[in-house]
């Protein structure tokens, strides 16, 4: 070969006989080749014949060796293991009690020659890109001349036996890792050739090449390194030749980067689509002569190169070969390897060559943390195993290394949810000193060794490898699980049961599913975003796996025959979730965002979209199904979460099963989880026997940021869920863009409540595409975390990734579900704008325009069952009962169970009950609650009463509970009134406003055909329930079309009690009151209040009642009411004077009193004191709607007489306010203020005056005195 030819083949490495074929193709017809061998052979004529030559001098006697495979891989295949195969992004996580920490910018995982050299890589193009000639002087140049002038020993070799346990550890934990993620495997060949690339990164004076200039010697310093990898390739004769093609700049690359091109260039190597500049550039080449056991060789070096680089067979030392596998574990006896370094000794040194190997053996053997950049590079969440010698431990004096295993399992299922992969976001290898091996005398060495588990996994025992490996893909890979709080063994172990068992990968069946639902999820989002520009529709994006987590739910549930599941979730992803879930079809959800003209119709204010409820059928196929019932919910968080609990149990009454058929589903997100309170009533509740549920599935879409607010200014622990764990509960942190670990994690909770009856809750990690809408641009507040997610592929693109990756699918079955699916959209959409907005029924879509007179739909949704026209009605029925009905309930009142002992004063009581029901006394305020009750009860109505305190009553004057003195056993009279009664609940409510009332709410909304009441302590209490009452009681039937029954008690009275025990606050509800909303009632008299329990209980349309209830009037005598009250008449909304002297003498009267509740009686007591019979006195016991007629009739016979409203309230609170502005103007009367009267400034015509407290900010004053001044001055002021 001449020298011309010799420096062109030397360029492309040791492929003689790879070139020598490409050149006879290229002879035979220039076009089979590739255009780039067209040229190297134009340019470089003696380069083809120069190979044939070659390849006729060589070897022909090549050995068959099986598929083509990196030629070093074989090295590590011992017969035994043929089936085994603070950093910057690192978190410790030690203190759950602190804020979890603000996302900081990720390190990248960068390249070894970007931490030599100043931060260059192949991102930047930056940094020298040029080979750097140097000519040898002085003694280098001596040396060369003397090696040239003995060219039968141009090279050198340095040899070093490297242990090879780091390597083979981490590899395992690699490759595991990826094949629970994006599949794929690392080789060792791939680590050892990056390691090499890292070492001679750190040493730069061992890439180099000797070369002349002038005739001269000369060293040529390598701009980056081009490394060569030996590579076994079959030839078209069925032998195999040796091929080394080049990973260019290797030193650029990251691992993975590095990866891909070491597969890259394999996989060509083996399709025969290498082309000239694949052989081009190598300034080291790694070679594998170990493969039949050689320990080390003397591997030929090639021209152009400096260094070659040889792998021995890698096995347990010669010296111990007859010693059993396991003995060799026992004795931390481990695998080693050869390499030696052949190096052109012309422009290297052997010492130079000695710290390659020493820096190469130490990378190896992760002692500069070379398995840390590698695992931080391929997004490993745990650290790697390190380099430790093997621990003597002392048997006798300390703990043995069997009990420190279960400490090690122990620890894993306390705290390896703080180290698991939850988080979409950002890489991170959470750290806790707990879960590392060093912590319970443990090292790598002791992973050959079997230790005894203590059962864990079903076993008895296991190699620590294994059991480390079983430990880390229950707690420690995409799902976090909490659950060794809980103090019930049996729960512990049913959650050990199922989740310890080894890992089982979904089937292509369910694999299809779950990309199905992904597609559904994404694609609907997707649409709306690209047809609906700019419209609010507070996407799901980012959180789509929440669509596969509710349909494994709902299928759990159709599979296991529940009746129905109950959702109740905000404004985020609910359309997706009406979609996808609940079966709503496109063109329902459609019309809403075109406007659709049949919309306009419709009576009431309306809401937003994502607010509206509705009803559907879930189809799990096989002719399985299960209702769904998704809740109407206003923009305030959390404020739905009692509505729907509520909801639930009112369903569960009514199937009257004890199985708890009925599923509720609570969807929070963690910002609101853990900062609204109402959150934390309901989980308290759900144990409770009056408010049970059978356990409620939460599910927390964790998009880690509330509007603005990250986690570090929301909590004060790491996780939103923390404060849950004191209810008892596990907790299941799942990452959302593992799509089959949310499954799984969906279908675990599911069974956990179905087995115990019980909440759960699923903490899904995921992250929030957009803004808090999407009009709303986050990067202002979160530029980092934004930053992150612009950058994010959708979880569909990822598990698409993922599967393919795996080889679980292929990219064409994916593409061809999301083609199907948005064709389907697009043809929907299509359809609705053709018809203007009304969707066609036959086509799916279930939507009819209600201005067709269909009452089954509102805002374009069904309506739930409930809310029909007619449920629960009661047809005939009227206020007064019968005076049997009455004494049955005096007689059931008597009718103690044998051997019951009432406390003596509740005897007595019990006796004077029976009394009033047969009319030999009066019957009293608790009394007249209980005959309403109880004759319902008669009627077939059911009756559920609920408060704090219910059954006892705060002002114990209800007892509807009666208590046995001797063994506190209970008996509920009103239980045992006839056979065929309906059933009456009454419970205690825990201390709180907000979840009871909302529950009670919700209850009511469900059952038409019952009667339900709320009752606060005092009435003020519902303060703290306010969010319900504005969201839900007062403007739900106009928002959503939504009709409750609820009553609400609230007592109210001045009797000196203090600004916090006396109003009942009725001006804020009066405020609210429009539309014919609701009813807001102050009942004077047990029997009005009898008939107006008795009314709501029947009275059409449904709308809630609040009823303003006393304190003073339940025991003072003149506030009782005749037997025959009860018997006849019915409600009155105005009581008109009553006493006959003054109505007989109407002419006379110069004043009229109208008043409301308790004042009356103060002020029938001071006429009778005065002797006045020149003024009446009304009572207006309905404040809304306005009694207008009612009124007007009653003041009708004192015409020309001064009218004034009496008040006990404060003048800008009270019914005044409000009776002012909108009923006493209807009457033609001008109302007329307190200041007004004081300056003079009454105008001409009729009027009303106030006569009240002073306006104050408080409602009352809590000094005695100045209340009795103040009663006083109001007596004064109506009687002068």
């Amino acid at each position: 070969m001449s020298e011309e030819a010799r420096g062109g083949a030397s360029e492309l490495g040791p492929n003689d006989w790879y070139i020598a074929e490409m050149f006879e193709r290229f002879q035979e017809s220039p076009t089979s080749v590739d255009g780039s061998w067209r040229e190297y052979f134009t340019a470089n004529p003696e380069v083809g014949p120069a190979a044939l030559r070659s390849l006729d001098k060589g070897d022909s006697n090549v050995t068959v060796l099986g598929e083509a495979e990196p030629a070093t891989e074989r090295a590590f295949r011992a017969p035994e293991e043929e089936a085994v195969e603070s950093r910057p992004n690192e978190e410790v996580v030690t203190r759950s009690d602190l804020p979890p920490a603000p996302i900081p910018r990720i390190s990248e995982a960068t390249s070894p020659y970007v931490r030599a050299h100043r931060g260059v890589s192949k991102k930047d193009g930056s940094g020298l890109e040029q080979n750097v000639t140097v000519p040898l002087k002085g003694a280098a140049r001596a040396i060369a001349k003397n090696m040239e002038a003995s060219l039968s020993v141009p090279t050198a070799t340095s040899a070093r036996e490297i242990p090879a346990k780091l390597m083979i550890e981490n590899r395992l934990v690699i490759n595991s890792h990826l094949a629970h993620t994006v599949g794929g495997k690392v080789s060792f060949t791939h680590l050892l050739g990056y390691a090499l690339v890292e070492a001679l990164a750190e040493q730069p004076n061992v890439n180099v090449r000797y070369t002349e200039v002038n005739g001269k010697p000369a060293v040529e310093q390598m701009a980056h390194i081009g490394l060569g990898i030996a590579i076994d390739v079959p030839r078209p004769d069925g032998t195999r030749s040796l091929m080394v093609p080049v990973v260019q700049e290797a030193d650029t690359l990251t691992f993975p980067q590095f990866v891909e091109a070491m597969n890259d260039l394999i996989s060509r190597a083996r399709q025969g689509t290498l082309t000239p500049g694949d052989f081009q550039g190598a300034t080291v080449s790694l070679t594998n002569p170990g493969t039949i056991g050689t320990t080390h060789s003397v591997p030929r070096l090639m021209p152009g190169q400096g260094v070659i680089i040889g792998i021995g067979a890698t096995d347990y030392p010669s010296e111990w070969a007859g010693v059993p596998v396991p003995r060799l574990a026992d004795l931390g006896i481990g695998k080693t390897m050869y390499a030696t370094s052949t190096y052109d000794h012309r422009v290297i040194q052997g010492a130079e060559s000695g710290l390659l190997l020493k820096s190469f053996s130490e990378k190896l053997a992760g002692m500069d943390d070379f398995y840390d950049r590698v695992f931080d590079s391929m997004e490993i969440p745990y650290p790697p195993y390190r380099w430790e010698k093997d621990l003597v431990y002392d048997s006798a004096q300390e703990k043995g290394k069997a009990s420190r295993t279960v400490e090690l399992i122990h620890a894993y299922r306390s705290r390896g949810h703080l180290a698991a992969d939850t988080d979409p976001l950002a890489y991170r290898i959470r750290r806790h000193p707990d879960l590392e091996l060093g912590r319970y005398g443990l090292t790598v060495w002791d992973l050959d060794r079997t230790f005894p588990t203590g059962g864990f996994g079903g076993t008895s025992q296991m190699m620590l490898r294994d059991l480390l490996q079983r430990l880390r893909d229950t707690y420690t890979r995409s799902i976090g699980i909490e659950y060794m709080h809980i103090q019930d063994p049996a729960q512990r172990l049913w959650v050990q049961d199922q989740v310890e068992s080894p890992y089982r990968k979904p089937t292509h069946e369910e694999q299809e599913h779950i990309l199905s639902t992904l597609v559904h999820a994404e694609a609907f989002e997707d649409f709306l975003q690209t047809k609906f520009v700019g419209q609010k529709r507070f996407s799901l994006e980012g959180g789509e796996s929440l669509i596969p987590l509710l349909d494994t739910v709902l299928h759990g549930a159709a599979e296991s025959g529940l009746s129905e599941v109950t959702i109740g979730m905000a404004h985020r992803g609910r359309l997706n979730v009406l979609a996808n879930i609940a079966g709503k079809s496109y063109s329902q959800i459609f019309s809403e965002f075109e406007g659709s003209k049949h919309m306009r119709g419709e009576k009431g204010s309306g809401d937003v979209k994502y607010h509206l409820g509705t009803e559907g059928v879930y189809s799990a196929g096989d002719g399985m199904a299960t209702k769904v019932y998704l809740a109407a919910n206003p923009s305030h968080l959390e404020a739905v979460d009692g509505v729907l609990l509520g909801i639930t149990r009112a369903k569960d009454d009514l199937l009257d099963d004890p199985t708890w058929p009925i599923l509720p589903i609570l969807i929070h997100g963690d910002a609101a989880f853990i900062g609204q309170g109402v959150v934390y009533e309901c989980f308290n509740m759900s144990q409770l026997e009056g408010f049970r549920t059978g356990g409620t599935l939460h599910v927390v879409v964790n998009n880690q940021i509330g509007f603005t607010t990250g986690p570090t200014s929301g909590r004060s622990t790491r996780y939103a869920t923390d404060l849950a764990k004191g209810l008892q509960v596990p907790i299941f942190h799942v990452n959302g863009d593992d799509p089959e670990a949310v499954v799984r994690v969906a279908s675990l909770a599911f069974r956990y409540r179905e087995e115990f009856n019980k909440d759960v809750i699923i903490d899904l990690v995921c992250y929030r595409r957009r803004g808090h809408n999407e009009g709303d641009d986050p990067s202002m507040t979160q530029p980092l975390m934004y930053q992150l997610i612009h950058g994010l592929p959708s979880t569909r693109e990822v598990y698409t990734k993922n599967l393919i990756g795996r080889g679980d699918f292929s990219q064409e079955e994916a593409d061809l579900f999301h083609q199907e699916y948005e064709g389907e959209l697009q043809k929907i959409l299509e359809e609705t704008r053709e018809r203007g907005g009304i969707p066609d029924r036959t086509t799916g879509a279930s939507l009819a325009p209600e201005a067709c007179g269909d009452p089954q739909l509102r805002h374009g949704l069904e309506v739930p069952e409930s809310q029909l026209p007619g449920s629960g009605m009661m047809i005939g029925w009227s206020s007064a009962v019968s005076p049997a009905e009455i004494e049955r309930v005096g007689e059931a009142y008597n009718a103690f169970p044998e051997g019951f002992s009432p406390h003596k004063k509740l005897r007595q009581l019990s006796e004077k009950r029976l009394a009033m029901s047969k009319g030999e006394v009066p019957v009293d305020w608790g009394f007249a609650e209980l005959l309403a009750w109880g004759t319902m009860l008669m009627d077939g109505t059911p009756v559920r009463v609920t408060g704090q305190d219910a059954r006892r009553a705060t002002f114990v004057q209800r007892h509807a509970v009666l208590h046995d003195q001797k063994d506190g056993r209970e008996f509920t009279p009103l239980d045992f009134l006839t056979e065929d009664q309906a059933r009456f609940q009454i419970y205690d409510s825990p201390l709180s406003e907000y979840a009871p009332l909302a529950f009670e709410y919700g209850y009511s909304v469900e059952r038409p055909d019952m009667f339900v009441a709320w009752e606060a302590q005092f009435g003020d209490f519902a303060n703290g329930a306010q969010t319900v009452v504005d969201e839900f009681i007062s403007s739900a039937q106009v928002k959503w079309g939504q009709r409750s029954s609820l009553t609400m008690m609230l007592p109210h009275g001045y009797e000196g009690q203090g600004p916090d025990h006396s109003s009942a606050r009725m001006e804020r509800y009066l405020q609210l009151a429009a539309e014919d909303n609701l009813w807001v009632a102050q009942p004077s008299t047990p029997a009005n209040h009898f008939h107006l329990l008795r009314k709501q209980a029947y009275r059409r349309p449904r709308t809630p009642l609040i009823e303003i209830t006393p304190k003073q009037l339940l025991r003072l005598s003149a506030a009782t009411s005749p037997l025959e009250d009860f018997t006849s008449g019915e409600f009155q909304p105005v009581i008109g004077e009553v006493d006959a002297q003054v109505a007989q003498g109407a002419a006379s009267v110069t004043k009229v009193l109208v008043c409301s509740g308790r004042i009356y009686y103060d002020l029938v007591k001071e006429r009778n004191k005065l002797g006045r019979s020149d003024v009446a006195i009304i009572r207006q016991e309905l404040l809304y709607p306005l009694p207008v007629s009612e009124l007007a009739e009653a003041l009708q016979p004192f015409q020309g007489a001064q009218v004034s409203w009496v008040q006990d309230e404060p003048e800008n609170q009270g019914a005044w306010p409000f009776l002012a502005l909108n009923l006493f103007p209807l009457l033609g009367m001008i109302p007329v203020s307190q200041a007004m009267v004081e300056a003079g400034r009454i105008p001409d015509g009729a009027t009303i005056t106030v006569i009240s407290r002073e306006a104050a900010a408080s409602p009352s004053t809590g000094l005695t005195w100045r209340h009795q001044e103040e009663v006083a001055s109001i007596l004064e002021r109506a009687f002068s």
